[in-house]
């Protein structure tokens, strides 16, 4: 396995990134989040790739945040809050950008995705994982309520789901996870991935403009009242069904042949 931190893989539009530090269960160090925020604004421009795919290397996804980082953060006089709040400031520009994304983006999951770990998986579009997979926000536990992955949680699942794993610390694991929707596919740890792979592929056979211009209204309408956002969706549709190929898929569907894009 090569030494860098984040390893990234292209293969028929899709991108594979690979959090590469299993030493230290792929915590978000800041040398990890330096390295997903270049990648990110790589692939933000990258119109080859049309979907991406985030897994760990080793034994887990994530394990959040580097807790020895942290501490070492803290020890230094005088320096220990205004080293916090940029790293969580760093996160969160990493996380959303991360959703920014125009591509389509599932975070395939093993292990565990704990704390900013899990924060990160719920930071994609789709998640994968198998049974025995664990979720968990669980710095309440060492006294650290996750204030910031709380953000990427309440927005993916129940909020009152969220809240009661926030508040007790509990981990949940894959079933519990499918069952409340947090995760998209449950498969077998044998399959994992070829079944990310598979979704990546469907994915990645759709219009590229189609999903991107879908994936930024899905995003934008979920804090938008009823009237806002169908005025949102509606100007998106316009401006989805003037393009080019989109009369060619539809004239395609009409004459009962497969699209001929660009």
């Amino acid at each position: 396995m090569s030494n860098e931190i984040l390893l990234r893989q292209d293969a028929g539009g899709i991108a594979t990134l690979t959090l590469n530090a299993p030493a230290s269960f792929n915590a978000l160090s800041n040398a990890m989040l330096a390295a997903l925020q270049s990648e990110i604004a790589r692939l933000h421009t990258d119109t080859s790739i049309r979907v991406v795919i985030l897994r760990g290397a080793g034994k887990a996804f994530c394990a959040g945040h580097d807790l020895r980082e942290m501490q070492a953060a803290r020890a230094a006089p005088d320096q220990g809050r205004a080293a916090f709040t940029a790293l969580f400031a760093h996160c969160a520009k990493v996380m959303q950008a991360l959703q920014a994304l125009p591509q389509p983006t599932i975070a395939q999951v093993h292990g565990i995705a704990t704390a900013a770990g899990c924060q990160l998986a719920a930071s994609c579009d789709l998640i994968t994982a198998a049974p025995g997979t664990r979720f968990g926000v669980n710095g309440i536990n060492i006294g650290l309520f996750c204030s910031t992955p709380m953000v990427a949680l309440a927005r993916k699942i129940p909020p009152a789901v969220a809240f009661e794993m926030l508040a007790t610390g509990a981990f949940i694991d894959a079933t519990r996870a499918y069952e409340i929707g947090l995760i998209n596919r449950l498969t077998t740890p044998e399959t994992l991935e070829a079944e990310t792979q598979a979704l990546a592929e469907t994915l990645a056979a759709k219009l590229p403009e189609a999903l991107h211009m879908g994936k930024a209204a899905f995003r934008d309408t979920q804090t938008l009242d009823t009237a806002e956002a169908y005025a949102r969706a509606s100007a998106t549709m316009v401006e989805n069904i003037l393009l080019p190929d989109t009369d060619e898929g539809i004239t395609a569907f009409l004459e009962k042949r497969k699209p001929n894009w660009a």
